[in-house]
């Protein structure tokens, strides 16, 4: 080994422990976010579903109507208005 090579090689070597003492750290810190970013994530996922297939949230307001029963006639009537106005609004 040349004189150069051996301070790099420790330079190297401490680096390599400073860096996996900061990876032990900030898992450390970041594991009580686990839960709920993986909660996000799933919240988020769930939204690009319903907004790529906008048929699932028409179908569930359908079924939740179906299931009150009450004025069905008039909430369907509400949601298609409503409906037509966020396409109206996305379409601008």
């Amino acid at each position: 080994m040349s004189d150069k090579s051996i301070p790099l090689a420790e330079q190297r070597e401490r680096l390599l422990h400073q860096a996996a003492a900061q990876r032990r750290t900030l898992a450390q810190c970041i594991e009580p976010w686990r839960l709920p970013l993986a909660r996000v994530d799933r919240g988020l996922a769930a939204v690009q579903v319903i907004r790529r297939n906008p048929i699932v949230l028409i179908g569930g307001a359908v079924l939740l109507v179906a299931l009150l029963r009450g004025n069905s006639m008039k909430w369907l009537q509400r949601g298609w208005v409503a409906w037509q106005m966020l396409r109206g609004l996305r379409n601008r």
